[in-house]
């Protein structure tokens, strides 16, 4: 072989690496050698194996940069090995480059069609091997670089592609809440006008009706024996009655208007319009109002009896907090509960239901550091399977019916809780077992 000593001087190339390491496979004793010396100087590593199935082995070890494969070796020949080699995942994209003293044509494209980046003949000089082993080094840098910049920019997208669909959450979030707040305002202030009128009424019409039946009792007991016109009347309207009943109706009315009123004031403390900025608020008034808001779908029906709402608040002190996006929060996570304790409620009748019945709890926990609270909401309905779990806050993700779900509810929940408010929101559940959710919220 021909060894070109000058070469030597330029052995500090700024294409080696430290770390490059080169795997010669011959089972020629000197050709290792010489190989290896030229190699070494030139600033590489060098790992050695004297034939194809101990070069398998090594390279399960550590993975070489770069392979020098010799095509005639005994076992296992340089074909075998490299075509081991490519059908690895993990040494598939090695370089191989073949060193056999046979130039004939077929030789060089059977090594080119298995996998083989390129072909030296032996013998060879110093320059020239030293020369294909940096422009193949190059190459596959280069395509390692490319396949960082890939991922790299792949990763960039996908970052873009989620600040998107956040934005757009937001600003759905923001129209929705913002429409809605002043829809619900404006509901409750009409409301709020005739019921105050109502309300303060009522009372002026219990006194006058006060005044009248002392008055009435006024004239029975100066006048005992009426004419018989006064007595007919008195038989015909059956006073005894109107007197007894109509404390009661005016009672029931009071009732009633002071409901609408509590309606009113729900409806008020849900579309609270946020600040720019979190106010100190009561978790249990905005869990509350949200119940209110949604007793229609909690009352009983021909088909069921009454959703039970159990409430098990502990002494939470004020959450700073942005306290109309919150709303929305439990809004939507209540909702989809009664959604699923519907759901389970198909193939059961009445009785049934009734012998084991729907339930929403709904705890409220101040742990232990007086840092956070926990918000739990659990019903007993038909739950969700595992994939469905990993899912359950992906953007545009539902299991409804087409038309009937958006996919943005949780995604939504999600983003207030964690994003707006640095809390977390999780799922438990499994399938036929119900599901809850858990809200954790820091106080400050």
């Amino acid at each position: 072989m021909i060894k070109d000593m000058s070469f030597k001087q330029v052995i500090k190339m700024p294409y080696i690496q430290e770390d490059n390491l080169i795997l010669i496979v011959d089972d020629t004793a000197t050709n290792l050698e010489f190989i290896s010396e030229i190699l070494t100087d030139a600033g590489f590593k060098v790992a050695l194996a004297s034939d194809g199935e101990i070069a398998l082995k090594q390279v399960q070890y550590r993975l070489p940069d770069l392979i020098l494969l010799d095509v005639m070796m005994p076992r296992m020949d340089g074909f075998e090995t490299c075509k081991k080699l490519k059908l690895n995942p993990e040494t598939c994209d090695i370089p191989v480059i073949f060193t056999t003293a046979n130039s004939d044509t077929d030789s060089k494209v059977e090594g080119l069609s298995i996998g083989a980046v390129d072909y030296i003949t032996k013998p060879f000089h110093e320059k020239e091997l030293l020369a294909r082993i940096k422009t193949h080094l190059q190459l596959r840098n280069l395509t390692k670089t490319l396949e960082e910049r890939v991922v790299d920019r792949t990763a960039a997208l996908s970052k873009a592609l989620q600040d998107l669909q956040e934005s757009q959450l937001q600003l759905v979030q923001k129209e929705k809440m913002s429409a809605l707040g002043q829809l619900v305002a404006g509901v409750a202030h009409e409301i709020n006008n005739p019921v105050s009128f109502i309300h303060g009424n009522l009372g002026h019409a219990s006194a006058y009706f006060q005044d009248m039946i002392n008055l009435i009792d006024l004239y029975q007991q100066h006048y005992p024996e009426p004419v018989l016109e006064i007595q007919e009347e008195i038989t015909a309207i059956d006073l005894k009655y109107v007197r007894s009943d109509l404390p009661n109706l005016i009672s029931s009315m009071k009732e009633g208007v002071q409901r609408i009123r509590n309606i009113s004031t729900s409806l008020r403390t849900f579309s609270r319009a946020d600040s720019d900025r979190k106010v100190s608020c009561n978790i249990h008034d905005g869990i509350d109002s949200t119940i209110m808001i949604l007793k229609h779908r909690l009352k009983a029906s021909e088909d069921r009896p009454d959703i039970q709402v159990i409430r098990d608040y502990d002494n939470l002190p004020q959450v700073k907090c942005f306290s109309g996006q919150l709303n929305q929060v439990f809004m939507n996570l209540l909702a989809n509960a009664i959604d699923a304790l519907e759901e389970s409620n198909l193939g059961r009748n009445y009785i049934e239901i009734e012998a084991n019945p729907n339930q929403l709890l709904i705890k409220t926990i101040l742990t232990k550091d007086k840092n956070y609270v926990l918000i739990r909401i659990k019903d007993n309905g038909v739950g969700m399977s595992t994939d469905v779990q990993q899912k359950i806050f992906d953007h545009l993700f539902t299991t409804k019916p087409v038309g009937q779900g958006t996919g943005l509810g949780l995604s939504i929940a999600r983003q207030i809780v964690v994003d707006k408010h640095g809390g977390t929101l999780e799922v438990n559940s499994a399938s036929g077992q119900g599901s809850e959710f858990v809200i954790t919220l820091p106080i400050h």
